[in-house]
């Protein structure tokens, strides 16, 4: 993958720029590849740099993604100011549930909306989802929709006012748990030790309701970027992203560990021998 400066506003110009109506609901969905469908749901403020960074990779690791724009602006650079402006709007939006927990975030029926017609697009298996903070339990709610076959949360944020909390209904986790057990179907969790925002209550509530199908991963602290970018270091306040503002593109790294860990399970997933 060609270099790009992840200091600067992304132009995504290398991704076809959709406008997708789905349940009566238009939004944006940044598009590119060739191969079975990876929905990549950004994390919290939008998608940036670094979240268009991995795109790329699952991209170039021979996947269709379709990386929707939920909040924020498309490509900008997270500084602290336009960051927590965006972070705030998100949080009283209808679209999602940022406190109590309890249910899904509306914006997951859209979403299970987007991964049928990335299936029936792309063909294959099925469809591979990743979360990100702000959406992290998206993936899991996105398993009501039979398409999706390999979800992925990464440091799942919400509800932020109850850490042991899951952005789920209870009907719909047992939903889940069953279809995971009836299809042998696991769900990746990625979290830093030291999170402020997805604490190990959470993993711990993610593996009382869905067993030995929930695979969490906890890395250490050390492991993350010291150097992430602005709204990470002042309003984060501590590791966090695993795969995108916290992660660290070097050999060795458990942060390029764990990409490639998530790479192999779409890989594993999604491959077309398992039609």
């Amino acid at each position: 993958m060609p270099y790009r400066s992840l200091s600067e506003d992304d132009a995504l110009e290398d991704f076809i720029a959709r406008e997708i109506t789905l349940d009566g609901v238009a939004k944006r969905v940044h598009a590119g590849g060739a191969g079975p469908a990876v929905i990549v749901m950004t994390e919290m403020p939008g998608i940036s740099p670094h979240v268009a960074r991995f795109a790329r990779w699952v991209r170039d690791a021979g996947f269709s993604v379709y990386m929707p724009s939920l909040f924020g602006r498309d490509g900008a650079l997270p500084t602290a100011e336009e960051g927590t402006a965006v972070f705030r709007r998100a949080c009283v939006s209808a679209e999602f549930r940022a406190f109590a927990g309890g249910a899904s975030s509306p914006v997951t029926h859209w979403l299970r909306s987007l991964a049928k017609l990335a299936h029936a697009e792309c063909g294959g298996p099925g469809v591979g989802a990743i979360g990100m903070c702000f959406t992290g339990n998206f993936a899991l709610s996105m398993m009501l929709e039979p398409a999706v076959l390999a979800p992925v949360l990464a440091q799942p944020s919400l509800p932020l006012d109850n850490p042991a909390g899951v952005d789920v209904g209870p009907a719909e986790l047992a939903t889940v748990r069953d279809r995971l057990e009836r299809e042998d179907l696991t769900v990746l969790g990625y979290r830093f030790a030291g999170d402020r925002f997805c604490r190990a209550e959470r993993f711990a509530a993610l593996s009382q309701a869905l067993g030995d199908r929930f695979v969490g991963r906890v890395l250490p602290d050390s492991a993350a970027s010291p150097d992430p970018p602005p709204f990470f270091r002042a309003v984060v306040a501590s590791p966090h992203s695993v795969v995108t503002a916290h992660l660290i593109d070097e050999a060795g790294q458990p942060t390029i560990a764990a990409r490639d860990e998530i790479l192999s399970f779409f890989t594993c997933r999604l491959s077309r021998d398992r039609v």
